[in-house]
């Protein structure tokens, strides 16, 4: 269809210059008049390619020998110099017509290339700034849709049980966009079938193209399947379905540079989330120890020291009065007894204070208030329990903001500020002193910050040299 258009549009802009041929012949030399011959030539060559531009330059040459040279008896007298200049011209226009195509189709090639390279990169730097995996498909599938021209894009992922999800697409209504997530069985027709089956690309040429439910689609009859392989192991594919003729042959080569990118973004999110899975299972780990080990303390060590210290007391008090070197010095060791307890309950509250299980956050935080060396005012605006991760992170939080603001800051308060928010707890420290604080130098606030990140929290610290540190956390109920 597209040669026949270009045949008769060759024809009709052959004929049009031969109107104005006739038109200029009493004016100009007619050999000169055949160059004017070669711009149908190369509007049909630009426009429908090689071969129909061939046949207008036949078609040019034929009407410009009836239209200029001589006839006898009905008959074309052609002259050895006039042969020649048609002979030239024919071979002429059909190398230009040639030539004008190939550049035609080069350029076209070259922006197409172009057009690929920029999809690329745009859905490669939404790869590389770690953006959602789902924003990842959802690009995809609205570039692979736009560049090819499919009317349906699918970006699917094969579950364990042989269906498969619809994770992407382009081209949908909206009420089948919203269904993103929801699986469904794979079509045994379809092309995302052949693809589960083998691994490897898959084509259908005008045939009633069936998508993931199994049932044809709006006259569908052209489609194509890339995998989407990650880490060498098939998790799923990019669709593209047309009713408007077959897609291109390099279209499978062609989808899979979106999937490599795709295995790339899916690699990096499993990667992520396994990452934040092992941190936190890290952090619940060393909870656990602490845990055991405060228990351990308070049980075990602390209770054989009180009861040593009571013993003590109980031998001073029968000490004879004719011995007071001995009852004194019983009395120092009991005192001495006495103060080493209260050290070892200060080390058990650091390890993991019993407050923060018994009574929660709140009691635990005007525990930590009473005991610092400067004013910290606590300010719990819920009275809720959060899940145990949650209450330890912020305990700690506040435990290091608290020892900073002493130690290094030099502050002379500290404001602790606790709040309940739609997607879990949100805590603010805030001191008064010399600011400054940089967790890029390894300091404290770096394994704050991995601890608060292994929950799936988020924290800001704001610390301008001389105006304080404020520390923002965000711990969500779900990590």
């Amino acid at each position: 269809m597209r040669w026949m258009r270009g045949l008769l549009a060759g024809a009709v802009m052959a004929v049009g210059v031969t109107i104005a041929v006739a038109l200029l012949d009493p004016h100009l030399p007619a050999l000169t008049l055949l160059v004017l011959y070669v711009l149908p030539v190369l509007a049909v060559a630009v426009r429908w390619g090689a071969a129909p531009a061939a046949v207008t330059a036949l078609l040019s040459t034929v009407l410009f020998g009836y239209l200029s040279l001589p006839t006898r008896g009905g008959r074309l007298v052609v002259g050895s110099s006039e042969a020649v200049a048609l002979a030239l011209f024919l071979v002429t226009a059909v190398v230009v017509g040639t030539l004008a195509a190939r550049l035609r189709h080069a350029a076209e090639e070259s922006a197409r290339l172009g057009e690929e390279q920029a999809a690329l990169r745009r859905v490669a730097t939404l790869v590389a700034r770690g953006a959602e995996q789902q924003r990842v498909l959802a690009a995809v599938a609205e570039e692979v849709g736009a560049l090819i021209g499919a009317q349906r894009t699918e970006v699917l992922r094969f579950e364990v049980d042989g269906t498969a999800a619809f994770v992407g697409g382009h081209g949908w209504a909206e009420d089948t966009m919203r269904r993103l997530g929801e699986r469904r069985p794979v079509a045994p027709s379809s092309v995302a079938a052949t693809v589960r089956e083998t691994g490897r690309p898959a084509r259908a040429d005008d045939v009633a193209v069936t998508g993931l439910t199994g049932g044809a689609d709006d006259g569908l009859r052209w489609a194509v399947a890339s995998p989407i392989l990650v880490a060498g192991r098939l998790w799923g594919a990019v669709t593209v379905a047309s009713n408007s003729g077959a897609f291109p042959a390099d279209t499978e080569q062609w989808l899979s540079h979106f999937t490599e990118i795709v295995a790339i973004a899916i690699a990096n999110a499993e990667s992520r989330t396994e990452l934040t899975a092992s941190r936190a299972r890290v952090i619940a780990a060393g909870d656990a120890i602490r845990r055991r080990l405060e228990r351990d303390l308070h049980d075990g060590a602390q209770q054989r020291l009180v009861s040593l210290a009571l013993e003590l007391r109980q031998v001073q008090m029968t000490v004879e009065d004719d011995l007071p070197a001995v009852g004194a010095d019983l009395g120092r060791l009991a005192d001495d007894l006495t103060e080493a307890l209260d050290e070892l309950r200060e080390l058990s509250q650091g390890v993991h204070p019993a407050a923060l299980s018994a009574g929660g956050l709140g009691p635990a935080l005007r525990t930590l208030a009473r005991r610092a060396s400067l004013p910290v005012e606590v300010d719990v605006r819920t009275p809720d329990r959060f899940p145990e991760r949650i209450e330890v992170s912020a305990y700690y939080v506040t435990t290091e903001a608290v020892t900073n603001a002493i130690k290094h800051a030099g502050a002379s308060y500290v404001e602790v500020v606790v709040e309940r928010t739609d997607a879990g707890l949100r805590l603010t420290v805030r001191d008064d002193g010399a600011g400054g604080a940089d967790p890029r130098r390894g300091s404290g606030l770096t394994g704050l910050r991995d601890r608060v990140e292994a929950i799936g929290g988020s924290i800001h610290i704001d610390s301008p040299p001389g105006a304080g540190t404020l520390i923002d956390v965000c711990l969500p109920f779900t990590p």
